[in-house]
């Protein structure tokens, strides 16, 4: 089984979502995220430029509709609906007492639509089966359309109660209903759509706004990263005269699968029926003998890097989501102390992170990448360690400064906007690798079209925030195309003869869906995918999409290169599924074989042909 990574920034931004102090900190540069007022990570946000502030278009289209409970039991009020869409900023409207909500000044665009509603699963207009996509709504110029309805069912519940080993009540331990679903190349444990709890001082939780399923139940106490904040806002760092001093238990619980396993794949399933609220999900937490890391980080220099980010994350990859990765802070003379260590394998990963609180009374915390050289560029490293229940100490970590990329930009077809609009990105070959997850770089396009990006490590794939109208068509280095394959960046290392092709010539696959009595159906979903079987398991890959049609039951997928591929209409697949080379492999022998050329386009007429 795979284990979901999550990035440490991101986790550490689960810690500081205790508390919001006011930490001081050098600019230097990097990302933003949004601390709530409750105190929750509200989402995060991109660094302006990184493709590009979106244009917030105006029209006179109209959409209106309502929010009905599916079980016939009437209207849904002061629920939320949520329209995105390339050309707008997302927009919020509020049920009324009838459930009725509308969305005015619209531009001709494509639009996606969700209704919240405590209590409820949150469903997407279009949307009539649990996890699946919704539908488009495709709006033309002064169109209104005034029956976009949502129905939504009620949520399930799963509820139950979170011990020690001795059956005592744990409070504050996190709960989290999670499913089976493919994502970043491999089937994982991913949390589900309905809430994460917390026990209660009896022990008790229940998550509730389920949709039905099958779901693994885990249970979890946050703590590493908890104690490293604790040190920083006393403005004291461990390993210095002036951090306090506590005796670290030598016991501890470590993330738990109900009925009370540590192994993801001794997990129980737990199957919950549309609106069922399950009781008794009782389990305990297991107890594990916890250790005491310590080191030192040097820097490229071989001085002690202050203020890095230490960091251990699991290297099994087995389904689940760690959200409790053990965290520690440099003192100045490069030294760390990282307490509650459960057993496991992990890669140790460094890199130096500052914080900055907005001054602006908006609840915004800003994590930058803090130079750990004399010359203003970021390092980070990453090393295996073990941890069986006994202290490690003297573990030395040495960093480096990340590779740099150098290349151009080309287009092909006529440029109507400045090349500095375009943002270039590096994304993880493997999402899953540590050192992948902080080795990452995005910088913008010079009116020249050259671009440089410092601070890579590892395999990575070269990626563009592109202007409307254009997409990416190929990426070389030089002369070989690693578009899909990335290319390995060595710390320290210059790269160049980067290539970076860009067309306004998109492809395009249309058409419709009949069923077996020839009639035009308006709810299923189209899968779109390359014959070559290869190219189902490349990372991030582009040659497979998933559609569903818009309100007139016609489905569009854009972008595919060019090339040969499969299409398949199946009356039910959750999203992202396509994505599976087992389902895809299935399919196929079902499927319409077709090619695309460059800026070519495909009408198509497919048949329905059942359940995948």
């Amino acid at each position: 089984m795979q284990r979901s990574f999550i990035r440490p920034a991101l986790v550490f931004a689960s810690a500081l979502a205790v508390a919001v102090p006011q930490i001081e900190a050098q600019v230097v540069e990097q990302q933003t995220i949004q601390i709530s007022p409750g105190g929750g990570v509200g989402g995060i946000q991109l660094p302006m430029g990184l493709g590009g502030p979106r244009q917030n278009k105006t029209g006179t289209g109209r959409i209106r509709g309502r929010v009905i409970a599916s079980d016939g039991s009437g209207p849904v009020r002061r629920a939320q609906v949520r329209l995105t869409s390339p050309d707008i900023t997302p927009k919020v409207a509020m049920t009324d007492a009838e459930g009725r909500f509308e969305f005015r000044e619209l531009p001709a665009s494509r639009f996606t639509m969700q209704a919240t509603k405590s209590g409820f699963v949150s469903v997407q207009y279009g949307q009539t089966r649990p996890f699946e996509s919704g539908k488009p709504i495709e709006l033309a110029d002064r169109q209104a359309m005034d029956n976009a309805d949502i129905a939504v069912p009620r949520g399930g519940v799963i509820s139950g109660r979170i011990v020690d080993e001795f059956g005592d009540a744990l409070p504050d331990v996190q709960v989290t209903a999670m499913r089976q679903a493919w994502a970043n190349g491999r089937r994982r444990l991913m949390p589900s759509p309905g809430r994460i709890a917390t026990t209660n001082d009896l022990g008790q939780f229940r998550i509730y706004g389920l949709p039905p399923g099958e779901y693994f139940v885990s249970a979890s106490i946050r703590g590493g990263a908890l104690e490293m904040l604790d040190f920083e806002l006393m403005g004291a760092t461990p390993g210095t005269a002036a951090a306090p001093t506590a005796s670290a238990p030598k016991s501890g619980y470590a993330s738990t699968y109900y009925p009370g396993t540590v192994n993801p794949a001794e997990a129980q399933r737990v199957t919950l029926a549309s609106g069922q609220e399950l009781t008794g999900a009782d389990f305990p937490l297991i107890a594990v003998r916890l250790a005491r890391v310590t080191g030192i980080v040097l820097n490229s220099e071989g001085r002690p890097a202050e203020g890095a980010l230490v960091t251990l994350a699991p290297s099994t990859r087995d389904l689940g989501l760690s959200l409790n990765m053990p965290s520690a802070r440099t003192a100045r003379n490069g030294t760390f102390v990282m307490n509650n260590v459960p057993p496991g394998d992990y890669t140790m990963q460094v890199r130096g992170i500052q914080i900055i609180t907005s001054t602006q009374g908006d609840n915004m915390m800003v994590f930058r990448a803090a130079s750990m050289v004399g010359g203003g560029e970021a390092e980070f490293g990453s090393t295996p360690i073990s941890v069986n229940g006994e202290d490690v100490e003297n573990v030395m970590l040495t960093t480096s400064k990340g590779g740099t990329a150098a290349g151009r930009v080309r287009f092909d077809g006529p440029m109507t906007a400045a090349p500095t609009s375009v943002r270039i990105l590096s994304t993880a070959v493997d999402p899953d690798n540590a050192l992948g997850a902080v080795g990452g770089a995005a910088g913008t396009v010079k009116e020249d079209g050259t671009f440089e990006l410092k601070g890579l490590a590892g395999p990575r794939m070269i990626r563009v925030a592109a202007p409307p109208g254009w997409t990416l068509k190929s990426v070389k280095l030089n002369g070989a195309d690693i578009t899909d394959t990335g290319a390995d960046f060595k710390p320290g290392e210059t790269t160049s003869g980067l290539e970076v092709e860009l067309t306004s010539k998109a492809t395009a696959v249309t058409g419709g869906v009949t069923g077996e009595a020839g009639g035009p159906l308006k709810d299923y979903t189209v899968v779109v995918f390359s014959e070559m079987p290869d190219h189902w398991r490349l990372p991030m890959t582009r040659w497979v999409q998933g559609a569903r049609p818009d309100q007139d039951g016609r489905f569009k997928i854009q972008n595919l290169p060019a090339g040969s591929y499969y299409a398949v209409a199946v009356d039910y697949l959750p999203q992202g599924e396509w994505g599976d080379p087992e389902i895809l492999d299935r399919l196929k022998s079902h499927a319409r074989r077709f090619s695309l050329d460059d800026g070519g386009t495909q009408a198509l007429d497919l048949k329905l042909t059942g359940q995948y």
